[in-house]
């Protein structure tokens, strides 16, 4: 199954792609994050393991949600803009995920966002269930998350002149 999500964000790809490369910091940006522990150090080629823990809402106005836990071995590419992400055991094994961040407009003043997940479990219709319920889900609430955090950074760098002008406001 290949599934693709994504959402345009008014703020440049390369913003963008600073945000969300640092998959450590993940917890501490987004809400819905619980944990991003690596395991281990990186290899030659900068590849991280890392083990996921996020929440999936159930009932959002309440903050209530399930925690979904995942391994994956991720890297980033900066001469792309790509992230990607191998999922290793439990539901989600073998899971191939890329995102990518691309200019949306000429100017480059904005950026489309997109994840792809591509997943062939062995068993039937186990991709199906796992995109609707829990990968599209989580995957909808990051897109979102780094799309209002990355508009909110590029708002401040436009306004700059006020914010270098007096520093405390």
């Amino acid at each position: 199954m290949r599934s693709t999500i994504g959402i345009d964000v008014a703020a440049p790809p390369d913003l963008v792609f600073a945000l969300v490369r640092d998959v450590e910091r993940w917890p501490r940006l987004l809400p819905h994050y619980v944990a991003a522990r690596r395991l281990g150090v990186p290899d030659a080629s900068g590849r991280l393991d890392v083990r996921f823990v996020a929440r999936r809402g159930l009932v959002p106005v309440l903050g209530l949600g399930v925690p979904v836990a995942w391994r994956s071995t991720t890297w980033a590419d900066p001469t792309t803009r790509r992230l990607r992400f191998v999922h290793h055991g439990a539901a989600t094994n073998g899971m191939d995920v890329t995102w990518r961040i691309e200019p949306a407009d000429p100017g480059g003043s904005t950026a489309r966002v997109e994840i792809e997940h591509v997943f062939t479990p062995r068993v039937p219709g186990w991709s199906w269930l796992i995109d609707r319920v829990f990968t599209r889900p989580i995957a909808r609430r990051t897109l979102a998350s780094f799309r209002d955090i990355a508009e909110a950074v590029a708002a401040i760098d436009t306004s700059g002149d006020a914010v270098r002008a007096n520093p405390s406001a």
